[in-house]
């Protein structure tokens, strides 16, 4: 049984041969049911915890296809669920007995280098999304993990190394085309449905299926920098290389992204081997740009306690933009919580480098947790401008479990709660994109009362009967 749009039970549909025979004839595309090649191919998605099987998976070709399919499911009761990198916590884009638009094979970047303009197709990835730029020394924001959908990402923000300096990636969208939830193709820019174009900077999956976007490039060459220092975390040195790292944020250059990590240690062999399956804390930054420029902070931010390791690493943004691939992989079972803080006090660092822990069992067995700094051009957008909220948030906190034995899962899911509501105090809000199992609190939580009331008004007229709610929905206003 299913629940559609009201909470209600649903009957799971049956779909009869000759619906389907229709589809494939109104669609470019495979269309794979349960017992076709590719159709576990199809439904499988980051997290490994999810493990849903749709009625109908779409592998759509064309925005004329995701019309089709979302016209299709409306005529059949099927919940649509929206697939492109699948890297939701939730895994909602795996509709249990529903419809599954699988955007994948709609991976075209395509570059206009005298314009400083992509336009990206809507089941691309961000990884093919840098490889199209690089070459001409082009980029905009993008996320930290190749693999990850340029759709989803967008849709709620878009954190990256370049937002500091050149705004969220919703904040470079210049136009969107979008199939509505009455299967129609509409256009949305700063003067095309407007509204829409809003609401889809930052509103997530709910307003409809984005096939297509026009992207404002930038610049920025093709070298990074990466530098961490590590402390023991049991170490005082700890707290006050944590203390030390946040007083630098306010006055930190927008090429710099200040970053932090809290969690237990491999047999790493840049570290000292006392700290090997420890818990450890590193302090740090990424620079965009000539490496030799960026090694100029390196002092201020290792000034205040002497590391018992450091990683200093130029690289190229195309490494720097896949380093995290493997570690972010497929296959594993995951679980995160994350929370925007407004300032990082001495008693939200105490809690960072606690993890959460109660003092007993295995330290491997909690999350880890990274910080990230906010600003510069990410609060210069206004805060009504777009459905992004929290402009003037000083970083993001993400705790993430991962692993693979499902005997760890009880033990994996409460540790990751207990370390969410350690840091809760002193949290103002949540990136949408960082949502777990939070339900309508986290939506209220990731957008405000104010914005939430505004975008449930556009949702009723966009989306009335809350046909895309597979997300973190936002329902509509009545």
């Amino acid at each position: 049984m299913r629940l559609n749009a009201k909470g209600e039970l649903m009957a799971d549909p049956v779909l009869a041969a000759s619906a389907v025979s229709a589809l494939r004839r109104d669609v470019t595309g495979d269309v794979l049911l349960p017992g076709d090649d590719g159709y576990h191919d199809a439904r499988r998605v980051w997290n490994a915890m999810v493990d849903r099987r749709p009625a109908v998976v779409v592998r759509c070709a064309d925005a004329d296809t995701v019309a089709a399919a979302v016209r299709f499911a409306r005529g059949h009761g099927l919940e649509i669920g929206v697939r492109c990198g699948g890297h939701s916590v939730s895994g909602m884009s795996v509709p249990d007995g529903g419809l599954m638009l699988d955007l994948t094979p709609m991976a075209a970047v395509r570059v206009d280098v005298d314009g400083r303009r992509a336009r990206v197709q809507g089941g691309a990835l961000l990884g093919a999304l840098d490889r199209a730029t690089q070459p001409y020394g082009l980029a905009t924001t993008a996320g930290n993990v190749s693999h990850t959908g340029v759709g989803g990402l967008t849709l709620g923000g878009g954190m990256g190394w370049l937002a500091r300096r050149y705004g969220l990636t919703c904040d470079n969208v210049l136009g969107f085309d979008v199939v509505t939830a009455d299967g129609e193709r509409v256009r949305a820019t700063q003067s095309e449905n407007a509204d829409l174009f809003g609401g889809l900077r930052g509103g997530g999956g709910n307003f409809g299926v984005v096939t297509d976007f026009e992207f404002r490039l930038h610049d920025i060459g093709t070298a990074a920098l990466v530098v961490e220092f590590f402390y023991d975390a049991h170490d005082a040195a700890a707290g006050a290389a944590l203390r030390a790292w946040r007083d630098l944020i306010p006055q930190a250059p927008r090429d710099t992204t200040l970053t932090a990590w809290v969690g237990t240690a491999g047999a790493w062999p840049f570290l000292p081997a006392a700290l090997h399956h420890r818990s450890v804390v590193n302090v740090g930054f990424v620079w965009i740009g000539d490496p030799d420029r960026g090694r100029d902070q390196l002092a201020a931010v290792a000034a205040a306690a002497t590391p018992a390791a450091e990683r200093i690493r130029p690289m190229s943004y195309l490494e720097l933009q896949t380093m995290e691939d493997d570690t972010e992989g497929f296959q594993r079972r995951r679980y995160w919580k994350g929370h925007y803080l407004r300032e990082f006090s001495d008693a939200a660092i105490e809690a960072f480098i606690g993890r959460g822990a109660t003092g007993d069992g295995d330290s491997a067995l909690l999350p880890a947790a990274g910080l990230q700094a906010y600003g510069g051009a990410i609060a210069d957008v206004g805060a009504g401008d777009t459905a992004f909220s929290h402009r003037d948030v000083f970083v993001e906190f993400v705790a993430a479990a991962a692993w693979y034995d499902p005997a760890e899962d009880e033990i994996r899911i409460a540790n990751g709660r207990r370390y969410g509501a350690a840091m809760e105090p002193f949290s103002i809000g949540a990136y949408v994109n960082a949502l777990g199992d939070e339900g309508s609190q986290g939506v209220v939580r990731a957008y405000g009362v104010t914005k939430l009331a505004s975008l449930r008004e556009l949702k009723r007229r966009y989306d009335p009967a809350n046909v895309f709610h597979l997300n973190h929905n936002i329902p509509p206003a009545g």
